[in-house]
């Protein structure tokens, strides 16, 4: 499902914003995050240390704002009759992935942002520390130590094996 989404936003972006702003953009998005940006820039033949910077502060961007503001904004769309059904689906959906994290905390965090598999990354990893209550000054350095961590991981999936092959 990543190759695909990411294949989508290169088709569609290509030739209205920059191959960098590409790659940028794919690693703010839910689901895709550093994983999609680092396989979309290495596809896209952008080089490897603009390609992690690039991905990196576009997967940083998010968090702090999921971290500080998410609670209050679910608070708010649950009073809504039309929202409370979507923000139902997204808490249930991250909190069936609280275990790792509530037993562990930091670590926990840390190993659920930084393996990419589908499910976890900054944004979801984010949304479960937030729903948990975990401190924004723990929380935040945790989510950052796994973007690094997925950083390492997803560059030499991208550039060392995928970019063989692209």
């Amino acid at each position: 499902m990543t190759e695909s989404l990411v294949a989508w936003f290169t088709t569609n972006l290509t030739g209205l914003v920059s191959k960098e702003a590409i790659v940028f953009i794919i690693s703010m998005v839910p689901i895709l995050e550093l994983r999609g940006g680092l396989l979309a820039a290495s596809a896209l033949g952008i080089d490897m240390v603009r390609g992690i910077v690039l991905c990196v502060i576009g997967n940083i961007i998010p968090v702090p704002f999921i971290l500080l503001f998410i609670t209050p904004i679910f608070n708010w769309m649950k009073g809504t009759k039309h929202l409370k059904p979507l923000v139902d689906k997204l808490e249930g959906k991250a909190m069936k992935k609280k275990d790792q994290i509530e037993k562990y905390e930091f670590w926990g965090l840390v190993l659920f942002v930084g393996i990419p598999l589908p499910g976890t990354g900054a944004w979801t990893g984010s949304l479960i520390a937030s729903l948990l209550g975990i401190k924004f000054r723990k929380a935040f350095p945790a989510v950052i130590v796994g973007i690094c961590m997925a950083t390492v991981i997803m560059t030499v999936i991208s550039y060392g094996i995928l970019g063989q092959v692209w």
